[in-house]
């Protein structure tokens, strides 16, 4: 037990030593020849880890990415500057789960600051390289929906869209999901690149008329007596997941997902289903826009839901090397009490992690996955009509859902091209590179996850069957046109069939 107390004391020292260690990093400057050294080290990292690499982009092309990089880099960065020039050629691999972890050590005069609002008083939009604000619910300034945000400190915004697209990776050649994602990136950029500030000048243009005004931080205000709507007779709702009938007869059920995490899902999904079973409803209008993803497991498990026969998800997900999977960070993020129980546990950890690799016949490296298997139709399953609406912000597992549904020919998609690529992704679980130098994070995915279909090779993301595009006269007016369009499809349904 005395030996035990000393080990513990040993990790809590060394723990807080490289806190101190990575914040004192973030102010330092970085020479050069270090610099050169995290790029080879990221690089190689990547060759040896990410089962699809060059899917789309040649190994020709990056090499000659990754030497004019170090070419580059004639002198010293701090580790904010040294993203800012890093990221990009991540990007550009263009597989939409590879990213840079920007650098984020905050004092606690800088979380204090940032529960303050400045630039998040406003909901924002952006299209092609402008910035819009579509909501304003604190009426500042009478700013009033659609007026373009011009400048910030006399910097033109789309200078900053520009150097920010950059910063934002995508699956393959995907048209639709940077706009999504940046507008939620943008100040966070903005901050990286900026700093915490307490207050900003901003030029807007409303209707051609320029207006500038100065913004200060302001605490968020809490509204006493606020009503929150209860969506459905279940009370079955959560942060993540909505559900409510549409009409007076529960003839159309709308299920809101906001992300698949997995969490109470089970719960969810087996009531609202009961009750969709119980009311007869006959259309079933899944929303997934906006979602970036999550679980698999909530998907193959949501499809079990809708399914009419047996299926099967997604392919066997490939591995780079059968070692891959025992490269994930175990340890990462553990507090001393952690870490030591997570040392009992490792052998445990390792031996699973052996049992579900597999080499396939075609001599590459797997990883068994439940998604993977076939799966039964659950006993409440819907047998109605189902309509899934989708857009840029579909991301990940959503656009795996999507993909095999349409493939399927289960749903008719509405809305817009998903964020996430058609024919599968690289995520899964991932291994947290630390840069020796810099001490950015590179997180690999390391499963190559393809839904069970024929892979189209578009190399873009989901097309819907109906496609609607969302205007920005839509969102302020608050128009809803791609829910609008199913709701009409089954009204016009029921009509003809009088």
């Amino acid at each position: 037990m005395k030996n035990y107390s000393v080990i513990l004391i040993i990790i809590v020292l060394a723990s807080c030593s490289s806190v101190r260690k990575q914040r004192d990093q973030q102010d330092n400057y970085i020479p050069s020849e270090k610099l050169k050294q995290d790029v080879d080290f990221a690089y190689y990292k990547l060759k040896q880890m990410h089962p699809q690499l060059y899917q789309y982009i040649s190994q020709k092309d990056l090499d000659h990415k990754i030497d004019s990089l170090k070419q580059t880099l004639d002198k010293p960065l701090t580790p904010t500057q040294f993203y800012f020039r890093l990221q990009p050629i991540i990007t550009s691999i263009r597989q939409g789960h590879l990213s840079l972890q920007s650098p984020n050590e905050l004092s606690k005069e800088d979380i204090l600051k940032i529960k303050k609002r400045l630039f998040t008083r406003f909901r924002y939009r952006i299209q092609d390289n402008h910035l819009y604000i579509v909501e304003n619910k604190d009426s500042l300034h009478n700013i009033k929906p659609g007026t373009e945000l011009i400048s910030i400190n006399d910097i033109p915004v789309s200078l900053y869209i520009e150097k920010y697209k950059k910063l934002i990776s995508s699956d393959g050649f995907n048209t639709t999901f940077q706009p999504y994602y940046l507008k939620d990136m943008f100040f966070h950029f903005y901050t990286l690149e900026n700093g915490i500030l307490d207050s900003a000048k901003i030029e807007t243009s409303y209707n051609d008329q320029k207006q500038t005004f100065i913004l200060h931080r302001q605490e968020e205000p809490i509204l006493c007596g606020e009503k929150k709507e209860i969506a459905s007779s279940t009370n079955n709702n959560s942060f993540n997941r909505s559900f409510r009938f549409l009409d007076e007869n529960n003839s159309t059920a709308y299920l809101k997902i906001k992300k698949f995490s997995h969490s109470a899902s089970d719960k969810f999904y087996k009531n609202t289903f009961a009750e969709i079973k119980d009311a007869k409803t006959s259309n079933l209008i899944i929303d997934i826009r906006n979602n970036y993803g999550g679980s698999l497991e909530e998907i193959n498990e949501l499809y079990s839901y809708i399914a009419t026969q047996p299926f099967v998800l997604i392919k066997p997900s490939q591995l780079n090397s059968s070692l891959t999977p025992l490269q994930t960070n175990y340890f990462k993020k553990s507090s001393a009490l952690e870490y030591a129980v997570k040392g009992v546990t490792y052998p445990t950890y390792v031996f699973l992690k052996a049992l579900n690799t597999y080499k396939g016949k075609d001599g590459k490296s797997y990883y068994k996955i439940k998604a993977d298997h076939v799966t039964q139709p659950n006993k409440d399953a819907f047998q109605g009509k189902v309509f899934v609406l989708v857009n840029g912000g579909s991301f990940s597992s959503s656009s795996i859902f999507s993909s095999k549904l349409k493939y399927d020919r289960r749903a008719t998609l509405v809305g817009e091209e998903t964020g996430g690529a058609n024919d599968g992704s690289v995520a899964g679980f991932y291994s947290y590179q630390v840069l020796p130098n810099s001490r950015l994070t590179l997180p690999i995915g390391l499963l190559l996850v393809n839904p069970n279909i024929i892979l189209s090779n578009t190399q873009k993301g989901v097309i819907p069957n109906v496609v609607i595009p969302q205007t920005l006269q839509d969102i302020i007016e608050k128009k809803d046109v791609q829910l609008d369009w199913i709701k009409n499809e089954i009204k016009n349904e029921k009509e003809s069939l009088k």
